[in-house]
């Protein structure tokens, strides 16, 4: 038996972090949102995380950094980052470090959904 994919939203914007989660939810996923790495960090759950979406900008430790940190830990979340200030340099490290897709806000549905897909069937690389 199959169970539904557990998808975080990491971003400090709440109207955004519970947007994402609604829609998530709509889709019939699982989902959990977190205004910041640290809380997310502390989710009893990380082991079970199917997918993470991090915004790359957020107060305290960035979405990078989160990255970096779940990778340290032995932790193979697929990542998708969402950011509203769009940098080649920094899509790059990202893309390069494993994540599944990076993505610029205003987000689609349609776009974050296809990224979704992607991370869950382990494809990387898409924008």
């Amino acid at each position: 038996m199959s169970e539904t994919p557990l998808i975080v939203c990491v971003d400090d914007d709440p109207s955004v972090a519970e947007a994402i989660k609604a829609l998530l939810k709509a889709c019939g996923f699982t989902a959990e949102a977190f205004l910041s790495a640290e809380e997310f960090l502390q989710f009893g759950r990380l082991e079970d995380t199917s997918c993470l979406i991090t915004d790359v900008q957020l107060g305290g430790m960035s979405g990078l950094q989160l990255q970096n940190r779940l990778a340290d830990s032995g932790y193979g979340i697929p990542i998708i980052f969402i950011t509203a200030f769009p940098d080649e340099q920094i899509r790059e490290r990202g893309l390069s470090a494993g994540a599944a897709c990076f993505l610029t806000k205003p987000v689609t549905k349609e776009g974050l959904l296809t990224c979704i897909q992607a991370a869950l069937h382990g494809r990387t690389g898409h924008r």
